[in-house]
């Protein structure tokens, strides 16, 4: 990793977290120690967010070009105990660091570079057994491109959905031992783990057609799109609005049990850009309809869209990631086992590069080149809509 990394030190209770740019209320800081039936107040709550604050902004600003700085250290409040990263968690944290600091490397080979970043977490709910206290929190971040010309995009962000395990130890005080990511997706560009793959049917047969593969070398010819009756505007300005704040016309699939939203807000999208349903039944592939009570397996599923997409053949595959345009469909297979994992639709195109915009985790205008920079290895398959 190039560079020096830049750690948040919060000590105190009206300290200020710079890569955010955000004061930390002094208020916040609360008396964090706990006894023998330890419980968790409001006050502790707020030291648990700004902790969390904290860590995945020193994940972020790992990725941000010339960030520099102090590790996170505990959070002090004037009391008997403090809120701090356990060892085993601080091993952990400075582990993946260096892997995103050498993830922005590989980046800015790729032609991407951040200037700026700002993170900020919200605490959605706290539970206590015993001495471990588990939160739920939403992370939020917006990142900065470096040096966006023209009809680029300015700024890329997502949000991301973490537990985080606290235990108290015996001196009463609460210590941070574990961040588990619980979206289905886990494509935040501060995340290193791969999302779990979608699983496809055992059997094919002729209505489950295998897509090709796309390449994903720069600069490829250009297949501009032609003559079409769908509103690929109408699609990408969908998918913009919607991309954090979900239409309750439809149901929301963001759960590990449920599998993922990812191909259900891609179909609302070219739902919204012209494209008919084709009613049935819901495990036909020939058929793609959806709303607020229904939906087809081809409208939520990410295989599923696939065989409908090809054999409706409202969709031609594309050679080359890279010719994708406003109003195409991306979908990516991980761990190359044949089935597609995740799926993702182009909202903006500037430069030669396409940038996405996707459902789990919930991200906005994410550049294709950060994608093939992060998953190297992945199989990608392109769709002309």
């Amino acid at each position: 990793m190039s560079g020096t990394r830049r750690r948040v030190t919060i000590l105190g209770a009206a300290a200020t977290s710079v890569a955010a740019g955000v004061a930390l209320l002094p208020n916040w800081s609360a008396g964090a120690a706990v006894v023998d039936d330890p419980t968790v107040d409001a006050r502790t709550k707020a030291t648990f967010q700004r902790l969390a604050d904290a860590v995945f902004t020193d994940r972020t600003d790992a990725l941000v070009t010339g960030a520099q700085g102090d590790r996170v250290k505990p959070l002090t409040n004037g009391f008997s105990g403090d809120v701090k990263l356990s060892s085993g968690t601080a091993r952990t944290e400075d582990a993946t660091l260096s892997s995103l600091g050498q993830r922005k490397d590989t980046l800015a080979k790729a032609g991407e570079k951040y200037s700026k970043a700002a993170t900020t977490v919200t605490l959605n709910a706290t539970r206590v057994t015993g001495r471990t206290a588990k939160a739920d929190v939403t992370e939020t971040t917006t990142l900065t491109y470096a040096q966006a010309r023209g009809d680029a995009p300015k700024s890329t962000g997502f949000q991301a959905k973490h537990e985080l395990t606290f235990k108290a130890d015996q001196r009463g005080d609460w210590q941070l031992t574990g961040i588990r990511d619980t979206d289905q997706g886990g494509l935040a560009v501060n995340t290193l783990s791969k999302p779990a793959p979608v699983k496809a049917p055992a059997t094919a047969d002729d209505t489950m057609p295998n897509a090709p593969r796309a390449a994903t070398t720069r600069n490829p010819a250009a297949v501009p799109k032609t003559g079409t009756a769908y509103d690929y505007k109408a699609m990408a300005t969908y998918a913009e609005k919607y991309w954090n704040v979900y239409n309750k016309d439809y149901p929301d699939y963001n759960s590990h049990t449920a599998g993922g939203d990812c191909t259900n807000f891609v179909s609302q999208s070219l739902k919204a850009g012209g494209w008919k349903h084709v009613p049935g039944y819901v495990y036909d592939y020939t058929k793609w309809f959806g709303n607020a009570d229904i939906q087809s397996d081809s409208f939520v599923g990410v295989n599923e869209w696939s065989w409908f997409a090809q054999n409706s053949k409202r969709t031609t595959p594309l050679a080359n990631v890279y010719q994708l345009e406003v109003g195409d469909v991306l979908q990516v297979d991980f761990d190359r086992d044949g089935s597609k994992d995740h799926t993702m639709i182009v909202t903006s195109k500037s430069g030669g590069v396409p940038y996405l915009t996707y459902h789990s985790n919930n991200t906005f205008r994410r550049s294709l080149d950060s994608l093939v920079a992060s998953y190297p290895t992945a199989y990608y398959y392109a769709y002309r809509t």
